[in-house]
């Protein structure tokens, strides 16, 4: 049985699997993130990894295979949660491919994540393995969503930047902002396509909380400044510190938030270009040494509209995408009412009806949440 929509496939494999939880963080002190087989059952060849990281990781091969859970887990996965241990014949050979997978990047390149499960299959179950003349003469397109990105030594950093900072409402303005609280709706992958209340509280210079309100209790994600926590139904634990490149996600949300911390954030920068729906735009790219670097990308107005990151998993690397539009003025400052946030697990959407500047903000509303109820 297969499920039509690419968004339930990437629901399932998110909303079921954290059923498969055995672990309860309550405790005052942030403990170690919890590893994949500590939270999960029957984990033969991913083990060692940060739970959040093995949730990723089966995005990648959701992305890459074209597949949702019951395509490779026990089709009593609808029933009784447990069944996701169930050694099915194509976990076996996923497991079989990961090996593989691991030995040629140890082998060949240094054991760098060369190859990786996209490498192969691109979004496809099974991998071509006879040229295509369709591709081979086919129009060469540019992907605005590539890492590898072609510098124009024409283009200039600086102008973009100020011409951003200028379309948002100037340099005075935007200083003078020192938080925020929006609210508006939120639905996305875990939401049955029902729309949720949802408030967001920022403080300068990069903290930010989200409380979905939900009907089983309130979803809450929280970036401090330096930790990151989730605290969500559908995650795979009632508490869940987020590490690597999600850690890195939460940080680039606050910074979206205040424009002002993105550049002094990157050491190195480089600016191309390209299309999107075919319209011009520009690609700033900030990078950090042994870091992955970050797009961002600008349209004709000077706003930006989209920024992309990418997060390293255990089978590959995976894209991380947040568009932003429908500009509106806040106390003199364009901030973005329509936020989508798109990865491999999901697609959430945040649709702001109100947003007030510099409101007072208890420091409370960043520190690590409680754990989601009844979890």
């Amino acid at each position: 049985m297969r499920v039509d929509t690419r968004s339930a496939r990437v629901a399932m494999i998110t909303a079921a699997a954290c059923l498969l939880a055995a672990v309860s963080l309550r405790g005052q002190a942030d403990p170690a993130p919890a590893m994949a087989e500590t939270v999960f059952k029957n984990i033969q060849v991913l083990k060692g990894i940060p739970a959040d990281e093995f949730m990723d990781t089966m995005g990648m091969f959701s992305a890459s295979l074209g597949y949702d859970c019951v395509s490779c887990h026990s089709d009593q996965i609808y029933t009784d949660r447990s069944a996701f241990a169930i050694t099915t014949p194509l976990i076996q050979r996923a497991r079989q491919m990961v090996v593989m997978m691991n030995t040629i990047n140890r082998t060949f390149f240094g054991a760098q994540a060369r190859v990786t499960c996209f490498t192969c299959h691109r979004a496809h179950y099974r991998p071509e393995v006879i040229p295509s003349l369709a591709l081979q003469y086919g129009e060469l397109l540019d992907d605005p969503s590539s890492m590898r990105i072609f510098p124009d030594p024409r283009g200039s950093v600086d102008q973009v930047w100020d011409r951003y900072v200028e379309a948002l409402g100037g340099t005075q303005r935007l200083a003078a902002l020192g938080g925020f609280v929006a609210r508006g709706t939120y639905d996305g992958f875990n939401t049955g396509g029902n729309p949720f209340p949802v408030e967001i509280y920022a403080r300068t210079p990069n903290q930010r909380t989200q409380i979905v309100r939900t009907p089983d209790g309130n979803a809450v994600k929280t970036f401090d400044g330096r930790r990151a926590w989730a605290s969500e139904g559908w995650r795979p634990l009632p508490l869940l510190q987020l590490t690597g490149g999600n850690l890195d996600a939460a940080r680039l949300e606050a910074m979206i938030a205040f424009p002002a911390t993105i550049r002094p954030a990157f050491t190195q920068w480089q600016i191309a270009s390209t299309l999107i729906d075919e319209k011009p735009v520009q690609i700033l790219q900030g990078m950090n040494e042994g870091q992955l670097p970050v797009n961002f990308y600008f349209d004709a107005s000077g706003l930006l509209m989209r920024t992309l990151a990418w997060n390293r998993t255990a089978v590959g690397t995976v894209p991380i995408q947040i568009d932003l539009s429908d500009y509106r003025d806040v106390a003199g400052v364009k901030m973005p009412f329509t936020i989508v946030s798109t990865w491999t697990d999901g697609q959430n959407t945040y649709i702001l009806s109100d947003v007030q500047a510099n409101p007072a903000i208890d420091a409370g509303r960043f520190a690590r949440p409680a754990p989601f109820p009844g979890k």
